[in-house]
């Protein structure tokens, strides 16, 4: 069996939706959480040291899939490109609930809460890939964040990085996926972050002088209380329904 897999380039990334948008359309996903393909967004950090991340995860075939032993028999990986698959036959929603429980990211997503709603996951574009054709969230994405082919080729190419910044270890079920993580941040324009603080906090140079701060202190910017940054981390395998569509949903 010749294992493929995808190349995923963090820095390329601009959290645009476009890999989730066209997964629903292509597999006819309803709205609402049934989401193949997830885009997460999160920032870490205060002014002047603030860093945007983004993410799009799917099922990532695993060379070592422990869903596929969770499973009951539910679930396979088949031979052609390694896909790991759902079998429909034999599928329940609590034999999918225990794969999605092994599941280190969280790949099998759920119509509802319901213990028997029904489950479904990504398929690789199985079908697309018997036409010649790459996987539907491969070829939507406008930045080339995302390539697919033989995972040892793209490891020969890419490297063999398997995990960014907060995605669980790789070693519970080797993924089938390479990644690029972005860029250090560094200052591209030099500037007076304290001075630029000052003119914030008085609403500008040409502010009247009589207008109100915008804030009492700079410690409120650069030292947030906990909890006011509600995205500030990567939280992969969502609990139920509910937390899925907060932190894979760009409401701002």
């Amino acid at each position: 069996m010749t294992q493929y897999g995808f190349f995923y380039d963090q820095g390329r990334c601009i959290g645009c939706q476009n890999c989730m948008l066209s997964c629903k359309e292509w597999n006819g996903l309803p709205p609402g959480p049934v989401r193949w393909n997830r885009v997460y967004q999160w920032e870490t950090g205060a002014f002047p040291n603030v860093r945007i991340y983004a993410l799009g995860v799917h099922c990532y075939h695993c060379e070592d899939p422990v869903c596929v032993d969770a499973a009951n028999g539910a679930m396979y990986k088949e031979d052609k490109y390694g896909a790991v698959l759902i079998d429909p036959d034999k599928a329940t929603g609590i034999d999918l609930r225990k794969a999605n429980d092994a599941c280190p990211y969280g790949a099998i997503v759920f119509e509802s809460d319901a213990m028997d709603a029904k489950g479904s996951k990504c398929t690789m574009c199985v079908d697309r890939l018997e036409q010649g054709l790459k996987p539907i969230c491969v070829m939507s994405c406008d930045m080339r964040a995302l390539e697919f082919g033989p995972l040892e080729d793209l490891v020969k190419k890419y490297g063999n990085l398997r995990q960014l910044d907060g995605m669980p270890d790789p070693s519970i079920a080797k993924p089938a996926a390479v990644f690029k993580k972005q860029l250090d941040r560094k200052q591209i324009v030099p500037y007076n972050a304290d001075k630029a603080l000052d003119l914030w906090q008085g609403r500008g140079p040409n502010a009247p002088a009589d207008a109100p701060q915008v804030f009492t202190s700079k410690n409120d910017v650069t030292n947030p209380p906990d909890g006011l940054i509600r995205r500030n981390k990567l939280v992969v395998k969502a609990k139920n329904v509910e937390e899925l569509l907060y932190w894979t949903t760009h409401d701002e």
